[in-house]
């Protein structure tokens, strides 16, 4: 499903929804992020996505950065919470979501870094400079 990302802009539709997501800084042993390049929007980013019902939010980011990009996480802490009601999200089927985000920080247990081709076009390792 397509998206459009709207941030502080005066045009943007008015957000009728609210969902828990989360994304993850990944870094490896030589200190590379590990980025994804999302389907939805034609944006690099760091990898996460929404929280199901009947998970806990630390097993969402463990879910999420394996389905996008194959690599198994060990959860290592907190970065912090991030919502703006003036970063809304337009989805092709109606939907206008209000950015909420949960920040994870993890260390990978293995080194892949594939994209899984639906909601990832490309995963890569990231020097930070």
């Amino acid at each position: 499903m397509a998206r459009i990302d709207y941030f502080h802009d005066p045009h943007a539709p008015e957000a009728n929804n609210v969902v828990p997501s989360v994304t993850v800084g990944v870094r490896d042993e030589q200190g590379r992020i590990l980025l994804v390049h999302k389907a939805d929007n034609d944006l690099w980013a760091l990898p996460g996505g929404g929280h199901d019902v009947g998970e806990s939010i630390t097993d969402t980011a463990v879910r999420e950065i394996r389905e996008e990009t194959g690599t198994d996480v060990e959860i290592t802490g907190l970065v912090g919470l991030y919502t703006d009601p003036n970063h809304v999200m337009a989805y092709d089927d109606g939907e206008v979501r209000q950015q909420f985000s949960i920040c994870f920080s993890a260390r990978p247990t293995n080194a892949t870094a594939q994209a899984d081709g639906t909601e990832t076009n490309e995963a890569r390792w990231v020097d930070v400079d």
